[in-house]
């Protein structure tokens, strides 16, 4: 009997590639029935745009592909009508088709919807100073059989900021001065515009607007609440954090005494963008930026002066929380702490007081409204406490050993704690 089923067991391993040869080909030979969708080619979308435009291309490079071939960024050589020769920036965007509850996939799609719409609408905005690329033209097609077509031609920022920021930490003193300084001016302008957003056509969290607008946010601004890391849309890590048994679980995840909400929870409350512009930050929101980090901006040779790009997560919420990123993820360890050795419980140094000091000043230049101090300080703390909140569910990367010293602090201080109940249950 063994060695029978020893021979069947050995022809079923013979038989095994035959098998699969006929089941791929019978799934290549049903797909092949009908007509299959094809992306557009950079090439023929750039041409497309830039004949109205004048201008004939030349020739196309691939500058990078875009998360889970999700698209293509490329650079664009066309001749104008007296054949000068110009350079743009292609980001062509050819996503899959739609996958039902799949939020990491909706909140790609909605992203590059709002960025479209970040630089056909808000970009010209700006003032020259604020440093940020030009669209030319764009177009969104959605198409019926769920798969979309979204694409932009920018100008160029390598010509006129032609050093790319580095891989994180990896800034010099002067650029980071440098961002910093684009940052307050991009909150200071937006902070007294923020009320002038409809609060109808901004784009709620990812699982929240598919069920409202499926996945065409093509009418809708920007998103209700700038990031990508907001507990609202971080629900999976946060339940993965809850049955971690890391140090952060029961300081982050646990009721506060005499609350129902755990500090995670109160945090996120506060920091929630309203669209009537009450709650704790309603006299604060601004636009932020949503993706602060040394990989989204280009500096002259000097680093004096910086241009930002990716504009995937703007939306509204407190600019302290585009310096909660970009401190961890993007600001040399010195310009934080004297020692290189950081105590495990760390309230704030004289690095990092200077730099907020003077995120402070610029924002109340540019929007000609006050910060106060003691307000700021708040607002940075509670973000600095939401943003450990994601890596401590999602990974940790940057000034990791700074950033945990000064929650542990915070967290340690119970009139922050008291301030915060306070604050959300008004």
């Amino acid at each position: 009997m063994l060695p029978r089923l020893r021979r069947l067991f050995k022809h079923s391993l013979q038989l095994a590639p035959l098998f699969l040869f006929f089941i791929l080909a019978s799934r290549y030979w049903t797909a092949s029935q009908g007509p299959m969708p094809s992306s557009p080619s950079p090439k023929d979308v750039a041409s497309s745009l830039l004949a109205d435009k004048g201008y004939e291309v030349e020739s196309v490079s691939l500058l990078q592909s875009l998360w889970a071939g999700y698209g293509q960024i490329c650079r664009i050589s066309a001749t104008d009508a007296s054949d000068e020769s110009h350079s743009f920036i292609l980001k062509l965007i050819t996503p899959p088709p739609t996958r039902a509850g799949d939020e990491g996939h909706t909140r790609k799609i909605l992203s590059y919807q709002v960025e479209q719409y970040f630089y056909s609408h808000l970009a010209p905005q700006l003032p020259a100073s604020i440093h940020v690329a030009k669209c030319l033209a764009s177009i969104n097609q959605h198409h019926s059989d769920g798969t979309s077509t979204t694409a932009m031609i920018l100008n160029d920022l390598k010509k006129e900021f032609p050093v790319a920021g580095e891989k994180r930490g990896a800034l010099s003193p002067v650029q980071v001065g440098a961002a910093l300084d684009w940052l307050a001016s991009f909150h200071g302008f937006w902070w007294p515009r923020a009320e002038e957003f409809d609060g109808d056509k901004l784009v709620l969290p990812p699982l929240e607007e598919v069920k409202e607008d499926g996945q065409d946010a093509s009418k809708k601004t920007v998103w209700l609440n700038g990031g990508y890391t907001y507990l609202a849309t971080r629900q999976k890590e946060y339940s993965n954090l809850v049955d971690d048994d890391s140090e952060w679980t029961q300081p982050l995840t646990q009721p506060v005494s005499g609350q129902t909400q755990s500090i995670s929870e109160l945090v996120a409350a506060f920091l929630s963008p309203s669209v009537s512009g009450t709650g704790p930050i309603g006299d604060y929101q601004t636009l932020i930026h949503g993706d602060v980090k040394s990989e989204n901006l280009f500096t002259i040779q000097s680093g004096e002066e910086v241009a930002f790009y990716d504009f995937q997560y703007t939306g509204l919420g407190l600019g302290v929380c585009d310096l909660a990123k970009l401190f961890t993820c993007s600001v040399p360890l010195g310009m934080l702490v004297e020692s290189e050795y950081v105590d495990d419980v760390l309230t704030m140094q004289e690095g990092e007081k200077k730099l907020l000091q003077r995120y402070q000043e610029k924002v109340k230049i540019v929007s000609g409204k006050e910060y106060e101090w003691d307000m700021l300080v708040q607002h940075w703390e509670i973000a600095l406490v939401d943003w450990l909140r994601f890596q401590a569910s999602w990974g940790f990367w940057g000034n990791t050993e700074w950033l945990e010293a000064r929650v542990r602090s915070i967290l340690g201080d119970e009139q922050w704690r008291s301030t915060l109940v306070t604050m959300v249950g008004k």
